[in-house]
């Protein structure tokens, strides 16, 4: 044997007596892909095989990824680039049908209906969910009411039974020049009715727009799966108010609030109201000019004084000139799919609180999602029933911002 052969045989036996030097990589087969070296043993710094049936992660290193999609980092965003989300806003529109007779119809179904958005026809369905109803009722309380306030102050046990229903809120206001919160949103039946008997007499003025703004802003906070629903008992013209009738109704229907009214008859509330006896002349009665042949007397001086029918006559005047010009129940209620009712007697207002609760629960909640989002500004909204001899009501539009295309 040569010295060469010698000093080989020594190096290989050196080589085996190190553990995985030697190590032979397994013998690829036709076909097969080599798997990825594993991380390195810390206590040898040689890769590991994985155990079989393990898949292997790829080495760690700065140009290892994370698996699934890589979203760039904040610092590579341009600050001139803006993002636009899509946001699908679902319409309401709550609508009552009425016979030839005036009877409210019930049983119907969405196939029933057509619902036109900008004139253009809907996919509608009818939202069968239960939405508590959040209600706030503005009473007028200025001093023409103190012979009709005792009827409204009786009244506050109907709303726990027939128009909240179930999980229903109610709050209360009073306004004559000033608007007084009664109670706050409450479902408590004892708190209701106290509310409405702690109802005081007030000034003269009536700010029935200023308390239907009150009463706007109360409802916008509370939940938008909820019915806001603001209730209007008061005569139907404002008398000082610094809101006008434009503010409110742009407000209401920004918010999806309907508005019901109650009204006071005007002529009503001047005849029963107490006026201020009028003051006593600075002339003396044997002073003052007389016909011929008469005597000043203090029975004639009561006969210059036997009443002042002004009020009578302001009203009609008043009455005649309203036929020209839309008072604010009228507009709040027709522009936001409301009603108005009218009273003469207890028993009168009582019916028209009944009739209102029967309404708000027997409407059909026609909901769909407007395939026109485009269009910016005021939807006119228009329903048609298709089974003849029958009236439907619903609100006549809603307001819309554009959405980008």
């Amino acid at each position: 044997m040569s010295i060469r052969n010698v000093l080989a045989g020594l190096l290989v036996a050196s080589l085996c007596l190190q553990p995985g030097l030697m190590a032979q990589a397994p013998v690829k087969q036709p076909g097969q892909i080599s798997p990825p070296l594993g991380p390195l043993s810390p206590s040898v710094g040689q890769p590991k095989a994985p155990p079989a049936g393990q898949a292997t992660a790829p080495p760690a290193g700065p140009a290892s990824a994370p698996p699934g999609p890589v979203n760039p980092p904040d610092a590579q965003l341009d600050p001139n680039d803006f993002i636009i989300r899509g946001e699908y806003t679902f319409v309401m529109a709550p609508v009552i049908v009425h016979d030839a007779q005036g009877n409210i119809v019930n049983g119907l179904s969405p196939l029933d209906f057509e619902l036109y958005d900008n004139g253009k026809l809907q996919k509608i369905t009818e939202d069968a969910t239960s939405h508590p109803i959040s209600m706030v009722v503005a009473v007028q309380s200025s001093a023409n009411m103190l012979k009709l306030l005792p009827d409204i102050q009786k009244i506050g046990s109907l709303f726990s039974g027939l128009v909240l229903g179930d999980n229903g809120e109610l709050a209360v206001l009073s306004f004559d020049h000033r608007i007084q919160t009664m109670t706050e949103f409450t479902s408590d039946p004892d708190k209701i009715s106290n509310a409405f008997k702690n109802l005081k007499i007030g000034s003269t003025p009536n700010h029935v727009n200023d308390a239907a703004m009150k009463g706007v802003n109360m409802l916008r906070t509370r939940d938008k799966a909820r019915r806001r629903i603001l209730l209007l008992i008061s005569e139907t013209r404002d008398n000082g108010s610094q809101m006008s009738v434009r503010d409110v109704l742009t407000e209401a229907e920004f918010k999806d609030i309907t508005v019901y009214a109650v009204e006071v008859s005007h002529l009503l509330t001047s005849l029963t109201s107490q006026h201020e006896p009028p003051r006593p002349s600075a002339i003396p009665p044997e002073a003052r000019h007389l016909p011929a042949g008469i005597i000043g007397t203090q029975t004639t001086d009561a006969q210059q004084n036997m009443g002042d029918y002004s009020p009578i006559i302001k009203e009609i005047f008043t009455a005649v000139k309203a036929i020209f010009i839309s008072n604010p129940q009228e507009v709040y209620t027709k522009y936001t799919g409301g009603r108005e009712y009218s009273y003469m007697t207890q028993k009168g207002l009582q019916k028209a609180i009944a009739d209102i609760g029967d309404e708000i629960h027997s409407q059909y909640l026609l909901t769909y999602l407007p395939n026109n989002p485009e269009d910016a500004g005021y939807h006119e909204i228009e329903v048609r029933i298709l089974k003849p001899g029958l009236k439907v009501t619903t609100r006549p539009g809603y307001w819309s911002a554009a959405k980008p295309q």
